[in-house]
């Protein structure tokens, strides 16, 4: 909930039924989140809304995926992702606040170098 409660701008907010949300993860989806008892939250309603239609990779430190891979294809990828790894270790995320999934994003470079 505190994730939602941070995502979720004023005045949406402040109408927000406890329960159990789920995070669409799929930037195609225009559902942010949904409940168990059918309550949804729409993307436009995040203040994230703006990083996750641009792919954002790490919203603690406002990386995406189109930086990201520039990156890798300079071979300047390594440093970036060290940063987020030091960073996180350092306890100086916020990924449960900044991070409309609640989850720490370094699973999300892993994925993103499999593509």
């Amino acid at each position: 909930m505190p994730t939602l409660y941070h995502q979720v701008r004023f005045p949406e907010n402040q109408s927000i039924v406890i329960d159990s949300y789920y995070f669409c993860p799929t930037k195609t989806c225009s559902i942010a989140y949904f409940a168990n008892a059918g309550g949804t939250i729409p993307k436009q309603h995040l203040r994230s809304y703006q990083a996750i239609q641009n792919d954002a990779l790490c919203y603690c430190f406002d990386i995406d995926s189109e930086q990201y891979l520039l990156a890798l294809k300079d071979r300047r990828a390594e440093p970036i992702k060290g940063f987020v790894m030091q960073r996180t270790k350092a306890g100086e995320c916020a990924c449960e606040i900044r991070n409309p999934s609640g989850q720490c994003c370094l699973a999300n470079f892993k994925r993103f170098e499999n593509e």
